[in-house]
């Protein structure tokens, strides 16, 4: 089946329609062995992690996360290795699967394919909007059919150990009494703008912070780039294709696109509502009158439940037996052209059919397939002028000097990318490759213009800096006022927490909460219930005061904490009220219970794959780990 649906779909799929487990472990034991010097990043059992995945995969944390490229050395390290470790653990997972006769069948793909909503026109799978996505974005339906192959395997076995978990009753009675609790607290609050007039910023304090951080205020090392670039997509345009062409193309491909016998049927619906009998009675009812010479088609659009065909009088199209309902189907594929039958009752309701006509099967008329057909031909042509334009850049660059003496020898456009950075931009791009051309020693000096980099399979460039910028630390005239804003938080956060600490060291003293709060230009609140997760709470607080300590009957507990509004609050928790989980809804809890049976399945999952990773074989191979970044 699968086969076939290579043969009569292609189709866009973005990777993103399955969700990949994206369990990220930052965890490393089990059996490692390092090795130095070998072609791959790491090893698991027989399995490798190719150097390449393993450059992608940091690469695209490093984009997804702008501010790692200039993080120091040490993180980036950790960074590497951190991504290395997912890989390791996804081969692991992927190497259980496969051991454990986890299986996906070609039906169960072509299911998810024919129901994804991308491929619809109309609420109904489209072969053209499938084949159409696919060809705009490049996809090979073989290398997507095996990713959601992967996914889904890796989903079975993700449902097959949280759906094992177990919440016994006296646990969950356990957490609902915890969620229920409440606690009485009393409140005071040290805003930011009670010590604003306390806070003195001098010349000498914006020097020091200044000096003091280095790696602030960078100026990203950047590059002004020229380029010309051979693209695929703009050799197509310029193609056209022949009606003789496209004739003599699809008399050698139309066994690529056989059908199955098709009927074009009508039908009046009646829907069995909540008298079936009553439905039966007025479908046969219909059935007379039909009979008796009137029109099908007005009783279909005056009588027929189906809103979607009713108006059409009743027309179905075109469809394969398996696509209609079951006894509907049965019926249309034994009767003959011109006949009408009924009622014929199948899962909505009794149905008044009648063939109008029969598509034998075969291959699709040429006008269905003729965008498709013709989009292919142009793809070959381009594939050959596309490859004949590389090599003669390729060729040229032997004897070019310049950017400008290959542009005129090939008859391309110069185009600019200023502000060219370690990761990329948009006019130029963001592909590693690029990044790599631009940034070789050789090339970013400007001496001479870069070889050709085969961005992918439809784009290839040669590149030249014009300017280079290396990375630079704006002067302190520039970020002045950085500086100094930067050093009225960081006042400010002092100045409150001292405050808080004088508030709290006030109480422990003996002084009233309100007393202590007015000693440090605070107001206190008056005294406060508080539960778990209430709606529109500072959460800041609401974590400080539920995992205080529990207050005695004369001894209340005190502390303070940072708040959400970037101040600081002095709390004094008096009292716990005690759970009851009787106050909730019976459907609360009920679905309490499922999320958190899942939770704990969530973490059965994540303990199995660590202990596969424990009892993994992996060598690592350390020289890869250590290599610079590409960006």
């Amino acid at each position: 089946m699968l086969q076939k649906l290579r043969e009569k779909f292609t189709g866009w799929i973005a990777i993103s329609i399955l969700a990949l487990i994206g369990v990220t472990f930052v965890f490393v034991g089990g059996a490692n062995f390092v090795f130095t010097g070998s072609n791959y990043a790491a090893k698991v059992g027989d399995s490798e992690i190719g150097i390449n995945q393993f450059n992608a995969a940091y690469n695209d944390q490093i984009m997804q996360n702008p501010q790692l490229a200039q993080a120091s050395d040490s993180i980036r390290m950790q960074l590497r290795t951190n991504v290395l470790e997912q890989l390791i653990e996804q081969r692991v997972i992927d190497n259980y699967i496969e051991d454990a006769g986890y299986q996906i069948s070609d039906e169960q793909i072509t299911r998810i394919i024919q129901q994804t909503p991308d491929f619809h026109v109309d609420g109904k799978f489209s072969i053209e909007k499938y084949r159409e996505l696919l060809l705009v974005n490049g996809y090979d339906p073989t290398t997507f059919e095996n990713a959601q192959r992967v996914t889904l395997r890796r989903n079975q076995l993700q449902r097959a150990l949280r759906g094992s978990a177990l919440m016994t009753p006296a646990a969950y009675r356990r957490y609902l009494n915890l969620a229920t609790e409440q606690r009485i607290v009393t409140l005071a609050t040290i805003d930011p703008a009670s010590v604003t007039d306390e806070i003195l910023i001098t010349d000498e304090k914006v020097v020091a912070f200044y000096d003091e951080n280095t790696t602030m205020f960078q100026v990203p090392e950047s590059a002004d780039v020229e380029y010309v670039e051979v693209l695929r997509s703009d050799i197509a345009q310029g193609i056209s294709v022949t009606e003789e062409e496209l004739n003599d193309y699809y008399a050698i491909n139309e066994d690529r696109y056989l059908q199955d016998e098709q009927r074009q049927a009508r039908h009046v619906l009646i829907l069995f509502n909540d008298d079936e009998n009553a439905a039966e009675a007025k479908a046969n009812e219909l059935l007379a009158q039909i009979q008796a010479g009137t029109s099908f088609d007005d009783v279909a659009r005056e009588h027929s439940d189906d809103t979607s065909t009713a108006d059409q009088g009743g027309d179905l199209g075109f469809q394969t037996q398996s696509a209609l309902d079951i006894d509907l189907g049965a019926a249309i594929f034994t009767m003959n052209e011109g006949d009408i039958e009924g009622p014929v009752k199948s899962q909505f309701g009794f149905h008044i059919v009648r063939l109008d006509q029969i598509s034998q099967p075969g291959p699709l008329p040429l006008e269905q397939v003729r965008s498709e057909l013709t989009i292919e031909l142009q793809q070959q042509k381009a594939e050959s002028q596309f490859r004949e334009l590389e090599s003669r850049v390729s060729s040229e660059l032997f004897d070019a000097p310049d950017l400008r003496t290959l542009a005129d020898a090939v008859g391309l456009e110069i185009k600019s990318a200023p502000g060219f950075t370690r990761l990329g931009n948009d006019t130029l791009g963001t592909a590693a490759a690029i990044i790599g051309a631009v940034f070789d020693e050789t090339v970013v000096s400007g001496a001479q213009i870069s070889d050709i980099v085969e961005v992918d399979a439809d784009r290839s460039v040669v590149v030249s800096v014009t300017n280079h910028r290396p990375a630079s630390r704006q002067p302190l005239e520039e970020v002045r006022d950085q500086v100094v804003e930067a050093l009225r938080l960081r006042e400010a956060e002092a100045l409150m927490a001292a405050k808080a600490d004088e508030m709290l060291a006030a109480m422990s003293a003996g002084t009233d909460f309100a007393d202590a709060a007015a000693s440090v230009g605070a107001t206190a609140a008056e005294p406060r219930l508080m539960s778990r997760n209430a709606e529109g709470a500072d959460e800041f607080v609401a974590v400080a005061v539920f995992t205080a300590v529990k207050p005695t009957q004369d001894d209340p507990t005190t502390g303070s904490t940072r708040n959400a509004a970037g101040g600081y609050t002095v709390y004094s928790l008096d009292a716990v009220i005690p759970g009851r989980p009787e106050i909730l809804p019976q459907d609360q809890r009920d679905a309490g219970k499922l999320q958190l049976t899942d939770q704990v399945g969530i973490g059965e999952f994540v303990a199995f794959i660590m202990a596969l990773r424990e009892d993994a074989e992996v060598v690592i191979n350390e020289d890869v780990l250590a290599q610079e970044d590409l960006l």
